[in-house]
This record gives C-alpha cells, sequence and structure tokens, in this order.
C-alpha cells in the first residue's frame, strides 16, 4: 500500500475514533464509529490473501450489524425520552440492546466468535489496531452510559473470563491466543466498568501497553505459531529470554506490572459484596494463565528441533519499532513497583 493511502486510512481511523470520545450526541458518535470500520476494512485486506479478504468480509458484516443496532437503540430511546444526548439518562430496552451491540463491537462473549476468526486472517499490525485502538470507542461509549443493568453487565464480564480461559487452551495460533486473551481481559473490565470507571481504564492502559509488547515481540520474531517462537532464540536470545515475563505479565502473575489490575479488580468486586464472583473471577485467570505458561515453556524451557521443516530466519531484521518495543516490555515487566504512585494519579 502506497505511503500516502495508508497515512489517509491511519488518520481516518484516529479521525473516527477521536469523533466518538468528543461527542455528546449519539448520531455522532454512530458516525465515528463507522469511520473507524471504514477506515480499517482496507487495511484488513491490503495484502489481498483469502484469509485476509475473509477477514475483512467477516469484520464488516459484524461491525455493520452492530452499528445498526446501536441506531436502533439511539432512536427508539429518542422516540420514548426525546433525548439524543448519550450522559442522557437511557431507557431500559434502549440500554440493554446498546450494552449488546457495544459488546459485539467489541468481541466481548457471548457475542464473541467473530473476533478470533478475524484475528487469525490479519497481520500482525492490523492485529495489534483491532485489539487495542479499534476498541477504545465502544468502550469509551460503554462507560458513559454506566451505570445500567448490573446483572447484564455481570454475566458479560465473567462469561468473557471464562470464555477467554477456555477458548485458548488448546490453541497453537498465536494470533488466535491474542483474541482469547483479549475477550478476557475486556471480561475484568466489564465487571468493575460499572462500580469504578477509573479503574476499568487503567486496566484497558495496561493492556494496551502489555498487547503492544507481545504483538512487536511476534512481529520481530515473524513467529504466527508457538512452534516458530519456539525457535526464536537463534534470531534474538535477549529479546526471547525477557519474552516469558511479558507473556506472565498479560497472565497477571506477580511481581508484573498485569497482577496489579487484576488485584485491584478483586479488591473492588470484594467491597461490593460480590465475592462469589470475584472467586469465578479469579480461577478463570488460571485458565488463561495455563496457555501463557504452555508458550513460555515452549521458549524457555524445551530444545528446539534441530531438523525444522521450514525455512528459519537466522538473522534479525532491522525494524524501526525498536526503540518503542524496548519502552513498552521495560514497563510490562518493572512497572509494578512504582504502581502506588501511578495509581494517585488516577484514583
Amino acid at each position: 500500500m502506497h505511503p500516502y493511502v495508508l497515512s489517509a486510512f491511519m488518520m481516518s481511523l484516529g479521525l473516527g475514533t477521536i469523533l466518538v470520545f468528543i461527542s455528546s450526541h449519539w448520531l455522532m458518535a454512530w458516525m465515528g464509529l463507522e469511520i473507524s470500520t471504514l477506515a480499517i476494512l482496507p487495511l484488513m485486506a491490503q495484502h489481498h490473501h483469502p484469509r485476509a479478504v475473509e477477514a475483512a468480509t467477516k469484520y464488516f458484516l459484524v461491525q455493520a450489524a452492530a452499528a445498526t443496532l446501536i441506531l436502533f437503540a439511539s432512536m427508539t430511546n429518542a422516540w420514548l425520552t426525546g433525548q439524543w444526548d448519550i450522559n442522557f439518562q437511557l431507557d431500559t430496552f434502549s440500554a440493554c440492546i446498546l450494552v449488546m451491540a457495544l459488546a459485539l463491537k467489541m468481541g466481548i462473549a457471548p457475542v464473541h466468535f467473530w473476533l478470533p476468526e478475524v484475528l487469525q486472517g490479519l497481520d500482525l499490525i492490523t492485529g495489534l489496531i483491532l485489539s487495542t485502538w479499534q476498541k477504545l470507542a465502544p468502550f469509551i461509549l460503554m462507560c458513559q452510559i454506566m451505570p445500567v443493568h448490573p446483572g447484564l453487565m455481570t454475566v458479560l464480564g465473567v462469561t468473557s473470563t471464562l470464555v477467554g480461559g477456555w477458548g485458548g487452551l488448546n490453541q497453537t495460533q498465536l494470533r488466535k491466543i491474542m483474541a482469547y486473551s483479549s475477550i478476557g481481559h475486556f471480561g475484568w473490565m466489564i465487571l468493575v466498568m460499572q462500580f469504578n470507571q477509573q479503574l476499568a481504564l487503567i486496566t484497558l492502559v495496561i493492556y494496551i501497553v502489555m498487547t503492544f509488547s507481545v504483538f512487536m515481540i511476534f512481529k520481530v520474531n515473524s513467529a504466527l505459531t508457538i512452534n516458530t517462537l519456539a525457535i526464536s532464540w537463534a534470531k534474538s536470545p535477549v529479546l526471547t529470554a525477557v519474552t516469558p515475563l511479558v507473556l506472565l505479565s498479560l497472565g497477571g502473575l506477580p511481581p508484573l506490572l498485569g497482577f496489579l489490575p487484576k488485584w485491584l479488580i478483586l479488591q473492588e468486586l470484594v467491597k461490593q459484596d460480590l465475592s462469589f464472583v470475584a472467586s469465578i473471577t479469579a480461577l478463570s485467570s488460571l485458565l488463561s494463565l495455563y496457555f501463557y505458561l504452555r508458550i513460555s515453556y515452549a521458549l524457555a524451557l524445551t530444545t528446539p528441533p534441530s531438523n525444522v521443516s521450514s525455512m528459519v530466519s537466522w538473522f534479525l531484521q532491522p525494524i524501526s519499532m525498536s526503540t518503542p518495543l524496548a519502552v513498552f516490555v521495560v514497563v510490562t515487566v518493572l512497572l509494578l513497583p512504582l504502581s502506588p504512585g501511578v495509581l494517585t494519579l488516577f484514583l
């Protein structure tokens, strides 16, 4: 893709998300979501591969259905209440439809089935954009309509954490593993969003930092499967040694950064007398921790085969993202001791 065309699509992507951020009208927010969706579709299909075209088609159909539901719910709410403002108290029926439509846009269980298949058909950079930037706009909209229907939000959150754990257990494709990781992490955010939106935003920021680190590590090693990642020691031994720490941080293992949001969310759930929900959520994180441990085991504790059937690039290709990768990896692994100071800025 020509750099000018790529820049135009990237600016449209940013414009759509920013338009959602600054809008207080449901129609403007819907327009921002549509601009963002239409901007990422050419990025998905830029390699002209059948899997990429299939992923772009599936993504378009799902996002169009979600946008239709958002428009229908906002029009129904305007008909019942006479208001188009996002911050205005929503009608119960319209609020439930909006929550499910935004959940469909973010890929939250039980409306998550499109996310692993779409992410599997994309290259790693576009997959990173889909896993992080594309979820900002619906996430902010969901924060703005809170609190609404606590039972529905709790069911969505618990279901997402369980699906995110169970779904990734038998996967060998790294992009599908990251898709189920995204489902599980957003389940944690949905659970705490109805009680503490600032904590949900902190969790989102930490998730973006960790996910950027993981996707860029995969990009540096040109790894799409666990087996390919397991033989990356010859290309980048230092990065291979750090990768298990980044993965375990994404799984929420102390004393790494990923432990901080899960710890605070469990505390908040216990404060809200939801000890049973907190227990189920904590146990579901053990499921997701298993497949992170499996990748770490393949990287650090196994010897790769000497007769690899595929071509292996034995030299690390220079990349332009080495400095951001180093910064994000250090933050992912070492920021937890500074978390009290960081939290004072937000909470």
